[in-house]
C-alpha cells in the first residue's frame, strides 16, 4: 500500500514558488505615463523590463495575476537550444542559415542567463548539463540520425551515442553539450528588484484589455486606467492586443505535465527528453539540499483527450517504474503556444504598429525563446540592428508547412467549436460527487459545475468569453478549458489563462 508521502499531492502547485517569496505588488488604480508599457510579469516581461531599465527608459511592467505565476512558474527550467528533434526539419522548411539562426540566437540567450548570474551573483542552482534526446522506438533512430547530420551542417555540438547516464536501456540518443539548467524564480528575483531599484512600475492584479492607438500607444485596462508610452511589449503568453494580426489563427494552445518526487534511485545528472511520443521528459534540480528528480511530458491540445488526471497518473507510473518513488512532493501543469512553423513571433505586432511589440509562441522552450525575445525587442526599440529579426518577425509566413498548419489548426477549431454547441448534456448537477466537476444540463442549457470536498457546487457558463468555443473540465488541474484557443478558468468563471480577458458568466442554481 502507498504511504502518505509517496500518494499523489490533492491540488496541483509548481515546486518554484516554495523556496522563494516573490514580492507582491498594489494594482494600477490611476492613470500613468511611461517610456515603455511591458504587459505580462514572466521572464519575458521581467527580461525586457531589466534590459530597458538599463538603457534608461521608464517602464511599467503590468501583470493580470501574479508575478511569476503563469507559464514561468510553471516551467520545467531547461536552459537549452536543444527544442527537440527540430533542426533537421528546419532546414527542409526554412534553409539551413535561418535554422543556424535559431541555434544561434538560443545560444546566445543561454550565455545572457550564464553573464546575467556572473554581473548580479546570483545563486539560482544553475548548473551546466548535457542534454539528450532519446528513443526506444526504431522508428525513430533514422530520425535522430538526421538530426545528428543537421548538427553537423549546423556547427552544433553534439552527437549520437549508444549510452546514456541513466540507468534505464535506450536503443539511441543524440546529446547536445555544454547546455545548462536552473532555478527560474530564483533567478528572477534580482532582476525584479533591480527594476524596482531603478525606478521601474510594477503592477499586479491589473489585467491589460486593449491599446488605444494614436500619435502614442496608450494601453488600457479592464478598470478603464490608461498607460501612456511610446512602446508597447505585449509579453503576456497570448498576446493581449491583436492588432489585426490574427495570432488565434495563427497558434494553437498545448498543455503539459510535471511532477517533483525524491527518487529511490540517484539521478546521475543530464537533461532528457524522448523523441517518441508521449513525452518524457527529465532533470533534478536541488530541494532542501536533496536532489529531486522532475518527469515532464503527456502533451496534449488544450481542452482535448483523455481526463487530465490520467496524465499526472501516466507520469507517476513512469518514475515508479524506471526510479521508485520515497516522496511524492509536487505536481503541476503547463501550457504554451506553438506558432504554424514552430518559431516564435518576436518583433512588431503588425507591419502597421510599429510601436506594439509582441514576443509569444516559445512551444514549452521558454527559458531561452523568452531571453531572446527580451533582447530582440530591446534592440528593436533603441534601433540597433539584431540579425534574428526577420528570422522572428510575426509578418512572416513561410508557405511550407505554414499554410497546411493553418488549415489544420483552423479546421480543428471549427470542429471543437460546432461539436460543443451541438453537444446536449445528459448529466444533472445532483449526480455530481464531492470534488468532480463536470459539463451538466441546467434548465434544458448546457453549463459546467463542480461540486467541491464539503459538497459546495460552483455553476458556470460553459461559453468561452473569447471566441464563444464551449470549454471542458480538467479533471487534473481542476479548471475549465477552451478547447479552441486555450483559455482557463477558475471554478467559479475567473480567468486563469487567457486569451479570455473576461470571467465566465456564474450561474445561480437554489
Amino acid at each position: 500500500m502507498p504511504n502518505d508521502q509517496t500518494m499523489m499531492p490533492q491540488f496541483p502547485e509548481p515546486i518554484w514558488r516554495e523556496s522563494v517569496e516573490i514580492p507582491s505588488f498594489s494594482n494600477l488604480i490611476e492613470d500613468i505615463d511611461v517610456d515603455i508599457a511591458i504587459v505580462g510579469g514572466g521572464i519575458t516581461g521581467i527580461t525586457t523590463a531589466y534590459l530597458l531599465t538599463k538603457e534608461g527608459f521608464k517602464v511599467a511592467i503590468i501583470e493580470a495575476g501574479n508575478l511569476l505565476n503563469g507559464t514561468t512558474g510553471h516551467t520545467t527550467a531547461k536552459v537549452t537550444a536543444q527544442h527537440g528533434l527540430i533542426y533537421d526539419e528546419f532546414i527542409q522548411n526554412i534553409g539551413k542559415e535561418n535554422a543556424r539562426l535559431y541555434y544561434e540566437a538560443n545560444s546566445e540567450a543561454i550565455q545572457f542567463i550564464k553573464n546575467t548570474i556572473q554581473e548580479h551573483g546570483i545563486d539560482c542552482d544553475f548548473s551546466e548539463e548535457d542534454a539528450y534526446i532519446y528513443t526506444n522506438s526504431v522508428e525513430y533512430v533514422s530520425k535522430l540520425l538526421k538530426e545528428e547530420e543537421a548538427y553537423k551542417e549546423l556547427g552544433i555540438d553534439g552527437e549520437i551515442v549508444d549510452q546514456i547516464p541513466l540507468d534505464f536501456q535506450v536503443i539511441s540518443a543524440l546529446v547536445m553539450r555544454n547546455q545548462a539548467q536552473f532555478h527560474p524564480l530564483k533567478y528572477l528575483k534580482p532582476l525584479i528588484n533591480y527594476i524596482q531599484n531603478a525606478g521601474g512600475l510594477i503592477f499586479e492584479n491589473t489585467t491589460a484589455t486593449d491599446v488605444d492607438y494614436g500619435d502614442q500607444p496608450v494601453v488600457i485596462t479592464r478598470e478603464g486606467m490608461r498607460v501612456t508610452c511610446k512602446y508597447v511589449c505585449a509579453c503576456s503568453h497570448f498576446p493581449f492586443y491583436d492588432g489585426l494580426g490574427f495570432y488565434p489563427t495563427r497558434m494553437y494552445p498545448e498543455r503539459s505535465y510535471l511532477i517533483a518526487v525524491k527518487s529511490k534511485k540517484d539521478f546521475p545528472g543530464g537533461m532528457y527528453i524522448s523523441a517518441e511520443q508521449p513525452t518524457r521528459s527529465l532533470r533534478y534540480m536541488m530541494y532542501n539540499n536533496e536532489k529531486m528528480l522532475l518527469v515532464g511530458g503527456e502533451n496534449h491540445k488544450t481542452g482535448q483527450g483523455i481526463p487530465t488526471i490520467m496524465h499526472y497518473e501516466a507520469l507517476e507510473e513512469f518514475a515508479s517504474n524506471q526510479f521508485g518513488i520515497d516522496e511524492y512532493l509536487y505536481r503541476w501543469s503547463a501550457q504554451d503556444l506553438t506558432t504554424l512553423d514552430k518559431i516564435p513571433y518576436i518583433g512588431r505586432i503588425t507591419s502597421n504598429h510599429n510601436q506594439v511589440l509582441v514576443a509569444t509562441g516559445f512551444r514549452k522552450w521558454g527559458m531561452t525563446n523568452s531571453t531572446l525575445s527580451a533582447l530582440l525587442l530591446r534592440d528593436i526599440i533603441v534601433e540597433k540592428e539584431n540579425r534574428f529579426e526577420e528570422l522572428f518577425s510575426p509578418s512572416r509566413f513561410n508557405s511550407d508547412p505554414g499554410v497546411s498548419e493553418f488549415i489544420s489548426t483552423n479546421l480543428d477549431v471549427a470542429k471543437h467549436l460546432i461539436e460543443g454547441k451541438l453537444e446536449y448534456p445528459l448529466r444533472d448537477v445532483n449526480d455530481l460527487s464531492n470534488d468532480e466537476g463536470s459539463v451538466v444540463n441546467v434548465n434544458g442549457k448546457r453549463a459546467g459545475a463542480y461540486k467541491d470536498q464539503d459538497g459546495k457546487l460552483y455553476v458556470v457558463d460553459t461559453t468561452c468569453t473569447h471566441l464563444g468555443c464551449e470549454i471542458e473540465w480538467n479533471s487534473g488541474d481542476r479548471t475549465w478549458d477552451c478547447p479552441c484557443h486555450g483559455s482557463r478558468f477558475s471554478i467559479k468563471g475567473d480567468v486563469v489563462e487567457g486569451p479570455a480577458e473576461t470571467p465566465l458568466k456564474r450561474i445561480d442554481i437554489d
